[in-house]
Formats: structure tokens, sequence, C-alpha cells
């Protein structure tokens, strides 16, 4: 029996506003953005919620005020639009002023990678991952599924500091059960095969093609171990790397720009130099924009990311 999907934002949004039934320290701001369960917010916390209108840098300002006066606050918008559009917002108010006042804010943004393949590269969040790494003080989160941006919801209420969650649009199955308090904690959690030799290391809706190509490589008869990312910027790269210290093939899958200060950075300047002994590829996106429209998997295959292409790529590592 197949597995029922479901919109991470439905699952993020519905436990805000269970929440904000019960603390009245929660406020929930809009770039004019909204969604079915938001619509409840709106009326029933009316006092508590602020639609901004398409102003995502005007958004941060007042995220950052109504933080420095105690509330937790969740900032919501198109994932380019809270990310590139407000970038120095995000740099002064949150990531420099964070540093120095205590504050609560989670910006969410939906249509991680290209969620919105109709839209084309004007609303599509490739850079998303790089750009918010680079900022000291904010935390990167990227669900995989809507168990997972459920948790993280709590995660994000209940942890003091500065975050983005980049949460796809499309309903997706969960990959499993919701991610336990230490693997969130952890900033990953594993699949597939623990002590074999080849992984595959995904973020976002990449596992779950990761899943796919651990199925059709199992299916054959090489065991592989699955690493879904859930944190790109305070991930504990201790206990990954002891995950990852028997395999000696990994490949890296990223739906944003390659070579850019992605995930694949992460990996390569905090987990290879501590595994030694293994070989890496990564598969991501070139960085160079397309404008043609058409189906997500499509716009992936075009690249070089399908479930066939990244089974011969993992194959070819181990050969190599």
């Amino acid at each position: 029996m197949s597995t029922p999907k479901r919109r991470m934002r439905d699952a993020f949004l519905q436990v805000i506003k269970d929440r904000m039934g019960a603390e009245s320290d929660i406020f929930f701001l809009t770039g004019d953005f909204g969604s079915p369960v938001l619509d409840g917010v709106r009326r029933d916390f009316a006092d508590r919620f602020l639609n901004v209108g398409i102003a995502e840098q005007n958004l941060v300002n007042v995220a950052t005020g109504l933080a420095l006066e105690g509330y937790r606050v969740i900032a919501y918008a198109i994932a380019p639009f809270i990310t590139m559009r407000c970038l120095e917002q995000i740099r002064i108010n949150l990531a420099i002023l964070s540093q120095v006042r205590p504050m609560n804010v989670t910006l969410v943004g939906v249509g991680a990678g290209y969620s919105y393949e109709v839209s084309g590269p004007t609303h599509q969040a490739l850079e998303d991952m790089a750009l918010m790494r680079a900022l000291p003080n904010i935390g990167v989160w990227s669900p995989a599924d809507a168990a997972t941006a459920a948790a993280m919801a709590n995660r994000a209420l209940d942890t003091p500091g500065v975050r983005y969650v980049r949460l796809d649009s499309h309903p997706l199955p969960d990959l499993g059960p919701a991610p336990t308090p230490q693997e969130l904690q952890c900033g990953f959690r594993l699949g597939g095969t623990t002590g074999a030799a080849a992984a595959l290391v995904s973020t976002g809706y990449l596992s779950h093609l990761a899943a796919g190509v651990r199925d059709e490589l199992e299916a054959g008869g090489l065991p592989i171990l699955t690493v879904d990312m859930m944190d790109l910027a305070h991930a504990d790269m201790t206990e990954l790397t002891t995950a990852l210290a028997p395999c000696r093939n990994i490949l890296t899958m990223e739906e944003g720009f390659i070579g850019c200060g992605g995930m694949d950075a992460l990996l390569m300047l905090h987990a290879a130099p501590r595994l030694p002994k293994a070989k890496w590829a990564h598969a991501g996106l070139q960085p160079h924009y397309h404008f043609e429209i058409g189906p997500r998997d499509a716009l992936l295959a075009a690249q070089g990311i399908s479930r066939s292409a990244l089974a011969a790529r993992m194959i070819e590592l181990i050969n190599r």
C-alpha cells in the first residue's frame, strides 16, 4: 500500500496553528502567501497574524522587531523571495543582531529547488542553500517530507535562534516515521543498509530519488546506505562521519547549484577530510539558468539527475 502524499507546508503550519492556541507568544507573518491552514490562523488569531504584502524586506524587519519584543516569530513566503529578495535584511537584522540579542525567528520558504517547475528560474530556489549557509548564526533546515516538516515546526518553536526552513511545494509521501529528537539534533537520518560500502547523501526532494536509486542498486545486489541531510548548517559532523566511516564510495545529491557552496561544500569541507579512504562524486544542477518549462523530473533528468543515471553513476564511482 502506497504512503499518502502530503504537503510539507500544511504539516508545518498545522503544528504552528495548534500551538498558537495554547501559547500566546507565537506571532505569524506572511508575505501575501497563503494556504488552507493559514486561513484558520488568520481567523482564530487575528491579533497575532499579519500579512505585510509582497514586501519581504519589510517582512524581515517586522519579524525582527517582534522577536526583540519577546515573540517567537514565523515568517512565511515563497522560498526565493524570502531569501534572495531580502538577503541584506536577513544578514543585518537576523544574522548579525541575533549574535548579541537573543531572538527566535523562523523563515519558512515554500518552493525548494524546482518545486515551481512551471514558473521558471525567477520562482525556483536553486541558490538558497548556499546563500543561507553563508550567513553565520542562521540554521538551514531542509526536510524531505511532511512528517519531518511537522517535527521541525515544533523544534523551531522550542529552540532559540534563527533558522531558514525550505519546504517543497509538492505533495510527497513520507520517507518513513517522523525523525526522532536525536536525529533532528544530529541533523540527518539514515536509511538503507548500515555499514554498507557505498552511500547516497541527499537532501529535500532528492532524498526521495535517493531512496529509489538505493532500491534499484540493492535489487542488483549492492547494499547502499542513504543519508537524508536535514540540517545544512549545523549537522553533527562527528556523528555523520562515524556513520559514513565504512563507506568507500559516496555520491551526494542536491537540487541546487553544484560547486557553489551548497551541501557539497558542507560535506567536502567537514566530512571528506575525516574519510580519507572514500571516493566522492557530486550530483546537482550546473550553475546555469534554464528557461524550459516542464515536469520536474524531466528538468532534473536533463541534467543527469534521474534514478537510472544516478544508479549508473554510483556503479561508475565504485569501479573507478
